[in-house]
């Protein structure tokens, strides 16, 4: 029996679109695996190349010394980052303190309270707050916050209170989109049995949808935290640039990013000075993956 010509055709017109697809997808999945590759080998490179400088130049300083010692001078090559480490934690918890409590408020307000058409503006105007320049953020700190500062604490303005400050604004996008979408993903029966449990609104809210949504609201303040620690171009504009531990809000003080961003731009290669800075930013990274380690450890808990 002859096999008819036009199912021959229609087989073989399947055959090679399955031969195309399964080229396209074998395409497809290497060129996936390159940009993988990529990524994890940069970000290898990056912190074998800071441990590597790192790690003898700690070694040389002394790693008591460089993690106690509180006089980060660089002409006087006597590198201890203990203010830096405080000043980084003293800022990063005022801009806690400023942001959260808004952020989490603002999320849920967004979530439960908010009208369609005033969300339609509120989330594009969150969204284009995370897209501002940092440096941007400094200057409007150097402009408004910093001529505040002086009249309530006097001085230069250029402490604690502006960093904080300016920090607390720099995390709101972060708490609130990241708590806000955590909110939303609890289910609507949690929060719809607590009314028919007699719960008012708020109580059904925060005593009910917060708790089941805690890991993704842990999530959004420890981002938060990362962002306000590795933040650098804003800080070195407003936060003083002085090695001391402040002991009150109106006093100027240094951070770990903008010692760097200070200090790298003259460093000499032919002493510590530079391959301490490279320290510095070894510090910083590990902090920044122990935040990043923190968050994956979170993600994986359920609402």
């Amino acid at each position: 029996m002859q096999e008819n010509p036009a199912n021959a055709e229609v087989e073989e017109s399947i055959v090679k679109v399955n031969m195309r697809n399964a080229v396209k997808e074998i395409a497809m999945k290497v060129l996936f695996a390159v940009a993988a590759a990529f990524f994890v080998i940069a970000v290898l490179t990056i912190c074998i190349y800071l441990l590597i400088d790192a790690i003898p130049t700690i070694a040389e300083i002394g790693f008591v010394k460089f993690l106690t010692d509180d006089r980060w001078l660089i002409r006087s090559q006597r590198f201890g980052i203990g203010s830096l480490v405080v000043g980084t934690a003293l800022s990063t918890v005022g801009a806690l303190v400023v942001g959260v409590p808004i952020g989490l408020l603002t999320s849920t307000f967004m979530a439960f309270y908010c009208p369609k058409w005033l969300y339609n503006v509120v989330k594009p105007l969150t969204n284009i707050l995370a897209g501002i320049p940092s440096i941007v953020y400094g200057f409007f700190g150097l402009t408004v916050i910093v001529p505040i500062s002086r009249q309530l604490f006097g001085g230069g303005g250029l402490n604690l209170f502006t960093t904080s400050l300016v920090l607390g604004i720099m995390i709101l996008p972060t708490v609130i989109s990241i708590s806000e979408n955590s909110l939303r993903a609890v289910p609507k029966s949690f929060y719809e049995g607590a009314l028919a449990l007699g719960a008012t609104k708020e109580r059904s809210i925060f005593r009910t949808m917060f708790p089941a949504a805690g890991s993704g609201v842990l999530t959004a303040i420890i981002l938060g935290m990362g962002r306000a620690i590795g933040e650098t171009a804003a800080i070195t504009l407003i936060c003083g640039n002085i090695d001391q531990i402040p002991s009150s809000l109106a006093d100027p003080f240094i951070t770990l990013a903008s010692a760097i961003s200070s200090g790298m731009g003259y460093a000499s290669t032919s002493n510590l000075e530079r391959p301490a800075l490279i320290a510095v930013a070894a510090v910083l990274l590990i902090i920044i993956l122990l935040i990043t380690t923190i968050v994956m450890l979170l993600k994986k808990k359920k609402y």
